[in-house]
């Protein structure tokens, strides 16, 4: 299942993106979770131990930052600035650098997603930045021959990369932990750990499901609007998605709340007590684990500029509707052998008006279905 892994995995597309960003832009943001990588990419870029790199959770760093005008009027080239969410006020100071007619520095920001650094970058530098979304690794990066393990043990790297799957299990653990006890705070959601744990484990009962806040609520004897705060806490900080739903104009009652996916199959597999192939392969969440792994993989590899899910009450549904350049691309996962054209799919593309629809699934070989709808196989997606 597992092949040798190349611990020096190049993020070229991440590399790539920033390039072009800071191309055409005085201030880049790379934003996503913590321990995806975002600190060693940068370091792609300029050297850690340079005049020019501030690591705010340098102390050192911090306090020279703490006058910002200070510490960066002078630089020159590019000035990274990590952990960029531990000082928001160097966001009018940025307004201000990237606006000099000279041009002398252009500045690499990278972050946790928060509410004031969200904030911030769009009241502050609104017109002078461009928002890069990282992730973990892709099925791109490791490569199609170790894609049981990237879906077993999550994007995280030091989840893909440990030594065994205990070792990346137990990573993820402490990740889960940390992330509750530290971070949440850290990062100005002042949550409880135990119910925020609480809720993340009853969260992952949702994956690829209908999200009911009212049931959640009810069932922790909370608030819906508590639920609500939990829920937005952990799609903020890149944990979960929220799929939103597609409304047409069909007659047909359609689903109006989100669909819920973790964005790492690895954290899901976590709360899911999934530790192991053979447990994955057993467990009955197996389809909706590979669901939410595809649908993560397809928007890696689409970047589309709108996605959805769609769903009728009549039963009908979409499990991924993207729109690009003003196409309408239809999307169902299927982890079966010879996956066929359902009355379902026929429905969604004559209700939607799609495009094309295609049927992702774990074989090896592509076929048609009808004039519009293919199946693929999930090696295939950067083709769409």
């Amino acid at each position: 299942m597992i092949s040798s892994m190349n611990p020096g995995i190049q993020r070229l597309q991440y590399r790539r993106q920033v390039a072009r960003a800071l191309d055409h832009n005085p201030i880049v943001a790379v934003l996503g979770p913590r321990q995806c990588g975002k600190t060693t990419l940068a370091r792609s870029f300029v050297a850690p131990d340079s005049a020019n790199y501030f690591d705010l959770e340098d102390p050192v760093a911090a306090q020279l930052l703490s006058e910002p005008m200070t510490a960066l009027s002078g630089l020159s080239g590019l000035v990274v600035i990590d952990e960029a969410q531990r000082q928001p006020g160097i966001f009018p100071v940025l307004r201000v650098l990237a606006d000099r007619e000279d041009h002398p520095a252009k500045f690499l920001i990278l972050g946790s997603a928060t509410p004031d650094l969200s904030r911030q970058a769009s009241e502050s530098l609104a017109g002078r930045v461009e928002v890069i979304e990282m992730g973990g690794f892709s099925l791109g990066e490791v490569g199609l021959e170790n894609m049981d393990n990237l879906w077993l043990r999550g994007g995280f790297p030091r989840s893909f990369l440990a030594k065994d799957t205990e070792a990346s299990d137990r990573w993820r653990r402490e990740f889960v932990r940390t992330f509750l006890e530290r971070d949440l705070a850290q990062l100005g959601f002042g949550m409880s750990p135990a119910l925020m744990r609480r809720f993340w484990t009853m969260a992952s009962h949702y994956h690829g499901q209908i999200w009911n806040s009212t049931e959640v609520a009810a069932s922790m004897g909370i608030a819906p609007n508590t639920a609500r705060s939990y829920l937005d806490a952990l799609t903020q900080t890149f944990m979960i998605r929220q799929l939103q739903p597609w409304h047409a104009n069909t007659g047909k009652r359609q689903v109006k709340s989100p669909k819920l996916y973790f964005r790492d199959s690895g954290i899901f597999h976590r709360f899911q007590g999934i530790a192991t192939w053979d447990a994955l392969m057993t467990h009955p969440k197996l389809g909706a684990s590979w669901e939410g792994f595809a649908i993560e993989e397809i928007l890696r590899a689409t970047d589309p500029d709108e996605a959805y899910f769609w769903a009728v009450h009549s039963g009908s549904e979409l499990d991924l509707l993207f729109i690009r350049d003003g196409r309408k691309t239809g999307v169902e996962f299927k982890r079966s052998d010879a996956p066929k054209l359902s009355r379902s799919m026929s429905i969604a593309m004559a209700d939607l008006g799609l495009d094309e629809l295609y049927v992702v699934y774990p074989g090896q070989r592509s076929y048609a279905l009808s004039e519009k709808a293919r199946v693929i196989p999930i090696s295939e997606i950067h083709g769409i």
